[in-house]
């Protein structure tokens, strides 16, 4: 039987961090064993804030299919590529804007808190079409599933909404892709909100087993432990967040001597930063392989690349018959 299709991304804004590989990357190798799997380095998605940035951008491109590959995603069981490498996508992108609605696209949550949180008074039409983008990179390999989490759901409906308004003009084209809602990992940065590059408050796949042990040092913990012995708050606790991720075994245990006072902070800081290491150790392992064998990247890439083409291929084949475009 055919397996089901999955289709996945990100940008490529920086080095991928924590919040990153258990939130989605953990569950994309998971994925790639039951889906026919297509994940993505939207880097033409990325060009709406580093549009002025190509080296950094290229750059970006590559630490971010470091980590892809680093995390356990399997080039033989899915097809990892670059986005700019599958000019279908530019293609379908075009043809999709002339079908889809202004309106849609300035109701997006996402449009509105960007222009609010970059302070843009200027928003360029890819930051504004960037939605029918993202539909392109869905609809052009006929995903039937688009892992997301509730928040995204909205962007979702929008690419559902396109495919339905183009299916209805021209015929039946494309599947409408189903949410596949998935429990992301919230991981807590060092300062106790949400892992995120623009807090400054993330630890990176790539840091060193040196740096996350000094990164784990500098963790805020429970502001009302003043002493090693005074009783803890391990749910208020960012450091305790992280040992339910890394440490499943040992959490009733740490809460409990927490709780009591006979863990110290410290130490508790040593227990998390000890099963940290010896977890991301064959991910740092993987990586440094990658980075001394760029040729090695550059082919899993282009072979990414070329499966994608040949779905991206046919697909706008059938696309251009529907619209009377050949």
């Amino acid at each position: 039987m055919t397996k089901p299709r999955i289709l996945s991304g990100m940008q490529p804004t920086g080095q991928l961090h924590l919040g990153n590989l258990e939130g989605a990357l953990r569950n994309w190798v998971r994925l790639q064993e039951e889906y026919d799997s297509f994940f993505c380095i939207v880097d033409w998605h990325s060009l709406t804030t580093l549009y002025d940035k190509p080296e950094e951008m290229r750059e970006n491109t590559r630490q971010v299919a470091i980590d892809f590959l680093s995390a356990g995603l399997d080039p033989d069981r899915c097809a990892i590529f670059v986005q700019s490498h599958v000019k279908e996508h530019a293609e379908l992108h075009l043809l999709l804007s002339m079908i889809t609605p202004v309106p849609w696209l300035e109701r997006v949550p996402t449009y509105k808190e960007k222009l609010e949180n970059l302070h843009i008074e200027s928003p360029s039409y890819g930051l504004l079409g960037y939605p029918v983008l993202q539909a392109a990179d869905i609809l052009i390999y006929k995903a039937n599933v688009v892992p997301v989490g509730k928040d995204q759901l909205p962007h979702l409906e929008l690419t559902r909404e396109i495919c339905r308004r183009f299916n209805f003009i021209y015929g039946d084209t494309f599947p409408e892709p189903e949410a596949k809602l998935t429990e992301y990992a919230v991981v807590p940065g060092l300062d106790g909100r949400k892992m995120s590059k623009s807090y400054d408050n993330a630890i990176y796949i790539s840091d060193t087993a040196e740096v996350t042990a000094q990164k784990v040092r500098s963790m805020f913990t429970d502001p009302l432990k003043i002493y090693r012995k005074d009783p803890g708050h391990p749910e208020t606790c960012p450091v305790f967040a992280l040992h339910s991720v890394y440490n499943k075994d040992q959490t009733g245990e740490i809460e409990q001597d927490c709780r009591a006072g006979a863990l110290g902070c410290v130490d508790c800081k040593k227990r998390l930063t000890a099963r940290m290491n010896e977890a991301l150790t064959p991910i740092r392992d993987r990586r440094a392989q990658l980075e001394e064998n760029p040729g090695e990247l550059d082919e899993i890439l282009t072979a990414g690349a070329e499966k994608a083409r040949k779905v991206a291929a046919d697909t706008m084949a059938e696309v251009r018959a529907a619209m009377k475009l050949e």
